[in-house]
């Protein structure tokens, strides 16, 4: 398998996942403030959301990818 075709496929499956998720969140801890032995800190969930048309540009480049990587010219 070529790395065209690898590529491809990863785009093809990034863009099913984007659009089965719709997004990711993840936690971000920032460090508020530190007194002496006391420390306080803030965590923080932040949520991306991955629109609709950036899951389907995802998809249709990757079988173009992978169609294009699978002709011999």
């Amino acid at each position: 398998m070529n790395p065209i075709k690898i590529i491809g496929a990863l785009l093809i499956v990034a863009g099913v996942l984007g659009l089965a998720f719709g997004g990711f969140s993840y936690t971000k801890e920032t460090h508020q403030a530190k007194l002496g032995p006391l420390e306080l800190s803030l965590a923080e969930k932040e949520t991306v959301n991955i629109p609709l048309w950036a899951s389907i540009i995802s998809i249709v480049a990757g079988v173009g990818l992978v169609v294009a990587g699978g002709k011999k010219g």
